[in-house]
């Protein structure tokens, strides 16, 4: 799939309004992300996992500010033109699945679950913008440095979760992942489900609203040019109100 829509994305990531707009929504990403991983430590009565989540909600606050940093650099450069520029987001969704996340939930094997998959694809969609950015070495270089952490994510994760259900692990890994594919359905269908209506409309306005819009040209085409004469007023004055 990356594959095939290289050239689109190639397009977004170097138009400069576009990379700016999805690094501040990647920030926003990551910042709550890192609220999440903190109340996911209050919760855990795990003290090895209490710890690992503090330490990867600093990392999400760091990518946050990393993200924010870059891409309000890039608006200043571009001033108020990129704020009229849209588009594009659908595209990069970056660290998608935190915004899903419910961290009272399943427990800890199902927590971790979901993280890992949400690490491993905010990886593999994170190489991809870097490989495709070829006129910005300074976006370039905070991917490479939120990659080598998403990396670590990725494997401690998957290295506590063997550890706190080792004989769980695969089934709890494959509901993670059914779960995931039927949210991204369900963004996918309300997409769609908008677009057909929006259409729907517009097609019941043309039709319903075209045959009044006839009336209205002929009773146009109908009328006199200019003033007309309407009688003496005051025949009838003593039989309405105006």
């Amino acid at each position: 799939m990356h594959t095939l829509l290289r050239p689109i994305h190639r397009r977004i990531w170097n138009n400069d309004a576009l990379r700016a707009r999805n690094l501040m929504r990647f920030a926003q990403t990551e910042a709550a992300g890192g609220h999440d991983l903190v109340r996911a430590a209050e919760m855990t009565a795990d003290a090895t996992l209490r710890r690992l989540f503090m330490f990867h909600a600093k990392d999400e606050h760091h990518h946050a500010d990393l993200f924010r940093r870059r891409g309000a650099a890039i608006l200043r450069t571009l001033q108020t033109r990129a704020h009229r520029e849209a588009g594009g987001e659908w595209m990069a969704p970056g660290e998608r699945g935190f915004d899903d996340l419910h961290v009272h939930d399943g427990g800890d094997a199902a927590l971790l679950a979901f993280l890992h998959l949400s690490e491993k694809s905010a990886a593999s969609e994170f190489a991809f913008y870097r490989d495709v950015l070829t006129a910005d070495c300074a976006t370039r270089a905070v991917f490479e440095e939120v990659l080598d952490d998403e990396r670590f994510h990725m494997n401690y994760t998957l290295a506590q979760l063997t550890r706190i259900a080792p004989r769980r692990r695969r089934w709890v890994l494959w509901r993670a992942r059914l779960s995931r594919l039927w949210k991204g359905y369900l963004r996918v269908a309300l997409a769609i489900g908008g677009l057909v209506s929006g259409v729907a409309l517009i097609l019941i306005y043309a039709v319903a609203a075209a045959p009044f819009a006839l009336a209205a040209k002929a009773a146009e085409r109908r009328e006199k040019l200019g003033w007309q004469t309407i009688g003496d007023p005051s025949a009838s004055a003593m039989t309405r109100q105006y």
